[in-house]
């Protein structure tokens, strides 16, 4: 898939080529499995006949309308999408990053916005129901900062606080720091 193209469609060829049907085969693959929930679809899509996860996605997706992954163009949709206070906390939490590495470009991937330098991610935030969830982009990173994040959730890689944090301006850039450093 183009790196660039976040359309559903531009996995088709590669679908082709690797599971040897025309895309009209499997269209109809789905129709059958029309009114199936998201998971059903995808484990029967892996399961039966061997597709990637992204594979999978793709075609279930469009399928079910969805004709491009990407959801916001901008840094102000996306803060459009989740509530208030979490724009704000967000805004706040770059806002210290950027004043410290102003050659961070603040930028939407993977739907939410992330900080790079150059190619290479070096932070990223995601907005949930009820919560926040930072990124630093490394196990490594977050291993080393553990005894400081106590009385956060730390899962595999990401850590969780809430939507109205108080800024730790210091522990933002010194991850920010180590990450860059890597």
């Amino acid at each position: 898939m183009p790196a660039k193209d976040p359309s559903r469609e531009a996995y088709f060829p590669a679908i082709e080529k690797k599971y040897g049907e025309k895309m009209k085969y499997w269209f109809a693959v789905m129709a059958k499995l029309e009114g199936e929930k998201y998971p059903a679809q995808i484990a029967h899509l892996r399961e039966n006949f061997g597709f990637s996860q992204a594979h999978a996605n793709a075609l279930v997706m469009y399928s079910r309308g969805s004709t491009s992954a990407k959801r916001f163009s901008t840094i102000s949709e996306y803060y459009k999408s989740i509530t208030p206070q979490q724009a704000k906390t967000i805004r706040a939490i770059m806002k210290a990053i950027q004043s410290k590495y102003p050659n961070l470009e603040l930028v939407i991937a993977w739907n939410q916005p992330m900080l790079r330098e150059g190619t290479k991610y070096v932070f990223g935030i995601s907005s949930t129901k009820g919560y926040l969830l930072m990124a630093p982009w490394s196990t490594a990173v977050l291993e080393e900062f553990l005894p400081k994040l106590q009385g956060y959730k730390v899962n595999k890689k990401t850590i969780q606080i809430p939507s109205d944090w108080q800024i730790d301006a210091k522990l933002l850039n010194q991850m920010v720091k180590a990450r860059s450093a890597e």
